[in-house]
């Protein structure tokens, strides 16, 4: 193998080195892609975009649940240079075409699963020939399998990487589409951030990556690209469920996973015996973002799987990048890691560099670069006057360059003049047993003009009432600032957070200001 080759990791190496080893294994039915398939599929995904009309640069749109072709589709994409816009399945159809419009997609993949989905879609700029349904039929959409089958299994002539642009989560507004630079790296060559990904965390040809979230989400898909791109095998669930993911874990022998904090506490209220129940011991790297976990949670899971967690902070924007690993963590409990993409930077209002240990917000320096799709306004305001970029986080480091997440700006409260953070109350709450998830969000006050509530969602619904609600005031104010902690409570069935991790305040807000 000459040098030019060893610097290529991607499923094509694999395909040739071990043909008939699993690239995908979905978790419920069991289906399986070999690598020999996955590269297969992608070149014959990448000579369909060609046939369709597409060039390098233009976006491809794709709308599905966790499914076996996923993963090919994106690798398909990407080879042959474009842009991969992953819609959430979650959103509304306004919401779908408000995407596919501003992300200028050219080409719609979809699946009978989502047809509900999809049956209002307008699609004003894709073709009919181009709008594409996976395992049926859907009335305005041509069959994909049928399209893939005639296609050639072997390479385009002239590969070049293509690259993802995703939309944020839309927690506090319209999902903002996200554009990166394109690739410079020949193809199959991957990025610096790929290799640091890929030596922090372990990924090799013995990972076995087990994928539990949806992949439409940054995280799942880019840890699944990336594990793949080095030989991983990747397990995908169809949908979280707790108990499964542990056998699961037995049965495949997963090596690597990556959660966000609302799975950790699901798998925590499992019984002792069905914890106790799975062998766990091929885990050895173990990741969570997406979300702040609260410290007693992550405490817990650490006594349970040991020093094998790992946790991160960054943004869809890719604009820096934090880690800690279990044992940095034990000693700067709560802290999301040290820069490993870019240098932390913690500013106030003016966009000034504060000193260590004072809240602002968080900005990253000499990382890569983005900008909002068709947004100057918002793309001009995540910058200050250095030309830092933040993503409207808000933090503080310690002096030995730990971050702390204290919140989202958006999320503030300002109850009297006061800003409050509901982050902290949130955290506190959700260690208690009764608690299966929280929002601490700002309603209406004549006299503050905001006050604190809390809405909780229990483990037993039947437990709500007003003796609950004041036991948890009184709980949530043990340890943080009566200022800080709700004022009231209130108790739903089901709260807006998205299999993602992500909590949709948003909505919840919707229903207190209207």
């Amino acid at each position: 193998m000459n040098n030019k080759d060893s610097n290529l990791s991607h499923p094509g190496v694999f395909a040739q080195k071990t043909p008939d080893r699993a690239a995908i294994i979905m978790g419920g039915s069991g289906e399986q892609i070999s690598f020999s398939e996955f590269e297969e599929i992608s070149n014959q995904v990448a000579h369909m975009m060609r046939q369709h009309g597409l060039k390098i640069g233009d976006r491809v749109a794709v709308l599905l649940e966790n499914h076996v072709l996923y993963m090919p589709i994106v690798w398909g994409v990407f080879r042959a240079g474009l842009r991969f816009v992953a819609v959430a399945t979650h959103l509304t159809s306004s919401e779908i075409d408000y995407i596919i419009e501003d992300s200028g997609a050219l080409l719609f993949i979809t699946s009978k699963g989502m047809e509900s989905n999809v049956s209002r879609l307008m699609m004003a700029n894709v073709p009919v020939k181009n709008r594409l349904v996976i395992d049926g039929v859907i009335e305005g959409f041509c069959d994909f399998q049928a399209n893939l089958s005639k296609q050639e299994r072997i390479p385009l002539t002239d590969q070049v990487e293509g690259i993802e642009m995703l939309y944020s989560s839309g927690t506090t507004g319209m999902p903002k589409g996200i554009l990166k630079p394109m690739p410079t790296e020949a193809f199959g060559v991957p990025s610096e951030g790929y290799k640091l990904t890929a030596k922090i965390y372990g990924f090799d040809e013995e990972t076995v990556y087990l994928s539990p979230a949806p992949q439409y989400h940054a995280a799942p898909l880019l840890f699944s690209l990336r594990a793949l791109r080095f030989g991983a095998t990747v397990l995908i669930m169809e949908k979280f469920d707790a108990e499964t993911s542990l056998a699961l874990i037995e049965r495949y022998k997963v090596t690597h996973s990556q959660w966000v904090p609302t799975m950790f506490i699901r798998l925590l209220q499992l019984g002792e015996d069905a914890r106790r129940s799975y062998n766990l011991s091929t885990l050895r790297c173990v990741i969570h973002a997406a979300a702040p976990c609260p410290i007693e949670i992550k405490q817990q899971m650490l006594d349970w799987w040991g020093p094998i967690i790992w946790e991160y902070y960054g943004g869809s924007e890719g604009n820096g990048n934090t880690v800690i690993n279990s044992r940095e963590w034990l000693n700067h409990k709560g802290s999301v890691g040290t820069a490993k993409i870019g240098r932390i930077r913690i500013c106030g209002d003016d966009g000034e560099e504060l000193p260590v240990g004072d809240t602002g917000l968080i900005y990253f320096s000499g990382g890569p670069t983005f900008e909002y799709n068709n947004d100057i306004i918002k793309t001009k305001e995540s910058r200050n006057q250095y030309d830092w970029s933040t993503i409207g986080d808000i933090g503080y480091t310690d002096k030995d360059g730990y971050l702390y997440l204290t919140d989202r700006k958006a999320n503030m409260i300002i109850s009297g003049g006061v800003n409050i953070y509901p982050q902290e109350a949130e955290n506190r709450l959700l260690s208690h047993p009764e608690i299966i998830d929280v929002a601490v969000i700002g309603v209406p006050n004549s006299d503050f003009g905001e006050e604190v509530k809390g809405v909780v969602q229990l483990l037993n619904p039947e437990r709500a009432g007003e003796a609950l609600a004041r036991e948890l005031i009184e709980y949530c104010c043990e340890t943080v600032s009566k200022t800080k902690s709700p004022r009231s409570i209130d108790f739903v069935t089901d709260l807006p957070r998205r299999e993602n991790g992500k909590l949709y305040k948003k909505l919840l807000k919707e229903q207190y200001w209207k």
